[in-house]
């Protein structure tokens, strides 16, 4: 079939699409190269790509430049992600197979093979500009695949550093170092162009980027909209709760889409449970302040990113209004969700909206409707000793992920107490517009043959009595 020329609408337009080809062909050609790598061989080079960034001189490095360039988040925030999300996530995957028969299904006698995808596109965010790369790194290399990494412009230093050393460390190793490639000078053409030339994009980054990703006629794995809503019952461990809630709230200064954004209080516990919070550095904003602050987080109904992953000294003073000493994060009491009232949405900050609730019932009422407005499908979480409690919220709440009695941001994408799959890449099914619900690793990024063999004995089809039963009676 013969392929129709492209058009391009300018010379700038046309040179993009050459950069990025050229990019995508020495990607292919690496990823090439590894096709034919035994498991032992691909799992020291995921180690090595680690290792390279992980170390504990050169993640304080990172971590630093990461904040100085971009101007979001804190040290401390990056320095945790890059020294131990990494390692995290490659002790999370380096013992599963993922070369060869990845499994063997004897009762339906069928044998699964794992084959690369080859070349990744891949998004990297602002945000989380530190570890994204490595993480979705290893997650395509793990599947002897390539990647190309495309990361948002206030990051672009940040992401070729990083590259860089991944690159250095496949070099020593005698890999291709271009199963790692930064593109250095990001614009939004060129992230296009890579979506529409690579094999398979993995996007994390905005709305818009996603909705581009899905619409580049090229498979996409993207992530929706976060906005994580809490809840905290009548059973709970208030200290314990109002301690994972700070932390979730104020790690990495709410740079995270995981990052709690409301939460619901049982109005048994309402009192106790607000002054604990307090005491951990929370500041109940009155409706003065409310407003200061609504009108600095929102410009013309969009997120003002010059507040985005701030402290919350600096925010109020952009706000024009006084917090006392120590504080760490706002609380927002509200009553509302939907357009009309913003502070039910995302905010990226170190702001928390705050709801009083009857009950239970109440609580997953009020959570479907806040992420009706934005967040569905993502995550919410619960603290509770109730069993009755935690299932009934995880059952009746349109989301992916419940995190019971841990801090949200920490814990959704995998954490050493928990058995969640370690990733920066959270689907959020149907609900929130994406292909999956899965945390995203590299099982994701490969293609799999399945091999299948006769049964020992042929299934046969049972009686029309057996299969169908009383509905046969009651079905005219």
């Amino acid at each position: 079939m013969a392929v129709q020329a492209r058009t391009f609408a300018n010379d700038q337009e046309k040179a993009d699409h050459d950069e990025i080809a050229a990019l995508v062909a020495r990607s292919r050609k690496a990823q090439q190269a590894i096709e034919g790598y035994t498991q032992e061989q691909v799992d020291a080079l995921i180690r090595a790509m680690v290792w390279s960034v992980a170390r504990e001189d050169v993640a304080k490095k990172i971590a630093q430049f990461t904040v100085e360039e971009t101007q979001l988040g804190n040290y401390d925030g990056k320095y945790l992600k890059i020294f131990r999300k990494t390692r995290a996530t490659l002790m999370d995957i380096i013992d599963d197979r993922s070369v060869g028969v990845l499994e063997e299904d004897h009762e339906r006698n069928l044998i699964k093979i794992a084959k690369p995808v080859g070349v990744i596109g891949a998004l990297s965010p602002s945000t989380n500009p530190e570890a994204t790369p490595v993480i979705k790194a290893i997650s395509a290399v793990k599947g002897r695949n390539s990647i190309i990494v495309a990361p948002h412009p206030r990051a672009k230093l940040t992401n070729k550093m990083i590259c860089d050393y991944m690159r250095a460390a496949l070099k020593d190793l005698g890999a291709p170092e271009d199963l790692v490639i930064s593109i250095d000078i990001p614009s939004v053409n060129k992230t296009n162009e890579l979506m529409k030339q690579c094999d398979r994009v993995l996007a994390t980054g905005g709305t818009p980027m996603v909705q581009a990703a899905y619409s580049s006629g090229t498979p996409a794995l993207g992530v929706g909209v976060g906005n994580a809503v809490i809840t905290v019952d009548e059973t709970a461990d208030l200290d314990d709760a109002a301690e994972k809630i700070r932390i979730s709230k104020t790690l990495d200064l709410a740079a995270s889409c995981s990052s709690d954004n409301s939460i619901l209080l049982v109005e048994s516990i309402y009192e106790p449970m607000l002054e604990k919070l307090k005491a951990k550095g929370g500041y109940v904003l009155g409706e003065a302040d409310k407003a200061k602050l609504q009108a600095v987080l929102w410009i013309d109904g969009a997120l003002n990113a010059k507040v985005v992953a701030q402290p919350a000294a600096t925010i109020a003073g952009m706000a024009g209004f006084d917090i006392p000493e120590g504080t760490q994060f706002f609380l927002v009491p509200e009553t509302g969700y939907g357009a009309d009232y913003p502070f039910s949405g995302e905010k990226l900050t170190v702001t928390a909206t705050l709801y009083k609730v009857k009950d239970i019932d109440e609580a997953i009422a009020m959570t479907n409707n806040i992420q009706g407005y934005q967040g569905q499908g993502h995550s919410c979480g619960i603290y509770s000793q109730s069993d009755e409690n935690i299932l009934k919220l995880a059952g009746a709440t349109k989301t992916s992920r419940v995190m019971v009695n841990q801090p949200q941001s920490a814990s959704n994408s995998g954490n050493l107490w928990n058995g969640m799959r370690q990733t920066f890449s959270l689907g959020c099914g149907s609900w929130g517009g994406n292909g999956t619900n899965n945390n995203i690793t590299w099982r994701d990024l490969i293609n799999e043959t399945w091999v299948s063999k006769p049964l020992a004995q042929t299934k046969v089809i049972p009686s029309d009595r057996e299969l169908f039963g009383d509905v046969m009676d009651k079905v005219h």
